[in-house]
């Protein structure tokens, strides 16, 4: 369990109380709409289920929603986890809670009364207890702002990576983090100096920030925070984001770990590709109507073909060939070249150009909006990519990473991911691959949902879109 503080301890023991009354309301409300008069005129109702009766189930089924609830981890307050993060969790410990109540049914062998109870109470479980968490989340980030219940902490470091936690942690004070002190410089004179500061404050947590201190001074630090009972954090590096992953197995009676690649190996893999048909196809036949407009606009505003073919690099090195709405003049692959010199990323194999001359007028609005990688949803259906995955890159950028980036070629390259919804292009390059090398030894359907969840706030947010 996370170090929590006194003011995290009393919103957990709080939610758990108005949890339950949030979904006993939701069961209410259902019950009141299928047997009230409005829908009885509608559908009558042909097996009457009496309130009587009912308010057993539905204090079961509270109980039910609770005890999932705490399975998910909604009882782990984080001040740091984000709203999208908690809808996300909502709504899949929901779905849970009702498909395990459906089974229940089934085995009991008895038909319930209505089925319209059961759908509109997930539903509405959904959306009360999402603004009950909203209100709850307002409030704790208002007595944040007000210094209350803050988690007191000294970073360590000076890289570019020191310099943007602490940037956010400054800029964002609901986060639940203020920054007391910093350690610049790490030697031994310096870390002797923090241990006197440790010693005589009530710092709460040391995050090191910077992932390339020598070993031995970092142990030090650990040492010290250890000796003074205080919470150490540290940012990951990219060989440490790649050794998450691990199992252990006897051979000839000696534990032997094997460093696995992924989750994705075996069932994760069917899940995450059932998945991906299912939201594909699902979505595609709701933009079908946009995607008529917008190919009607692509042609009226310049010569060339709606959609473009262009060559990516997919799981294992493969290359296939990646669907796009046409956003730039026709021969602008050709022109690259010409351009390279004017490449804004310096930082690794990507290529970025502010004011582009190859993009069209509507293609400057397709990109801003990322409208223009909608086709690439029928990639997905085809098996190229995934719903969420690392970026994918071209042949140019590929053949340029470094032995460690090759990672990022593991599983099939995604439409959203950790590094779109994190920062798209402000991160440089060494940046994106971490968080794309954390999502692939992390993976999960939960950190999907979430991903996905997030990516209209990133779209919004408009921030790096080219």
């Amino acid at each position: 369990m996370p170090n929590m503080n006194k003011s995290e301890l009393t919103f957990s023991a709080i939610l758990v109380p108005l949890d339950y009354l949030v979904v006993f309301l939701a069961g209410l409300v259902a019950h009141g709409l299928r047997f009230g008069t409005f829908l009885t005129d509608i559908r009558p109702v042909i097996y009457e289920l009496s309130f009587r009766n009912f308010l057993p189930i539905l204090l079961i089924a509270s109980s039910i929603w609770i005890f999932v609830f705490a399975l998910s981890g909604l009882y782990n307050i984080k001040t740091t986890r984000r709203m999208v993060e908690e809808l996300a969790k909502i709504f899949l410990a929901c779905s849970t809670a009702v498909l395990i109540i459906i089974v229940f049914i089934f085995f009991q062998r008895e038909l319930f009364s209505s089925r319209f109870i059961i759908i509109s109470g997930w539903l509405l479980s959904i959306i009360f207890i999402s603004i009950e968490r909203f209100i709850i989340r307002s409030i704790q980030r208002h007595f944040l702002k007000k210094g209350i219940g803050i988690h007191r902490v000294f970073v360590v470091g000076k890289d570019a990576t020191t310099g943007r936690i602490v940037n956010e942690l400054n800029d964002n004070p609901g986060l639940g983090y203020k920054i007391v002190g910093q350690l610049k410089e790490v030697n031994e004179s310096e870390i002797q100096k923090l241990k006197e500061s440790l010693k005589d404050s009530n710092i709460d947590e040391v995050i090191q920030a910077d992932p390339n201190i020598q070993k031995e001074l970092v142990l030090k630090i650990i040492d010290i925070c250890n000796e003074y009972h205080i919470t150490f954090k540290y940012v990951a590096n990219l060989f440490e984001t790649s050794v998450t992953n691990i199992a252990i197995a006897p051979l000839a009676g000696i534990p032997v770990i094997e460093m696995k690649k992924t989750p994705l190996d075996g069932w994760g893999k069917i899940f995450k590709r059932a998945f991906d048909i299912i939201f594909s196809v699902f979505i595609l036949i709701i933009l079908i109507p946009f995607i008529i407009i917008i190919a009607v606009i692509i042609k009226l505003d310049s010569a060339g073909p709606v959609f473009v073919k262009l060559e990516r690099v997919g799981q294992k090195g493969r290359k296939f060939l990646f669907f796009k709405f046409r956003s730039m003049i026709e021969g602008a692959h050709a022109m690259k070249k010409d351009l390279i010199a004017y490449n804004e990323r310096s930082d690794g194999p990507l290529f970025k150009m502010k004011n582009d001359p190859r993009i069209t007028r509507f293609g400057k609005f397709l990109r801003k909006t990322s409208i223009d990688e909608i086709p690439q949803f029928f990639n997905v259906i085809k098996g190229d990519m995934s719903v969420v995955g690392p970026r994918p890159h071209e042949p140019e950028e590929v053949s340029r990473y470094q032995k460690d980036h090759k990672k990022l070629l593991t599983i099939k390259p995604g439409m959203t991911g950790m590094a779109q919804v994190s920062g798209r292009s402000d991160l440089n390059f060494e940046e994106e691959a971490t968080l794309d090398v954390y999502y692939i030894e992390n993976w999960s359907l939960l950190l999907d949902l979430q991903l996905i969840f997030r990516t209209p706030f990133a779209l919004v947010s408009r921030r790096g879109a080219p």
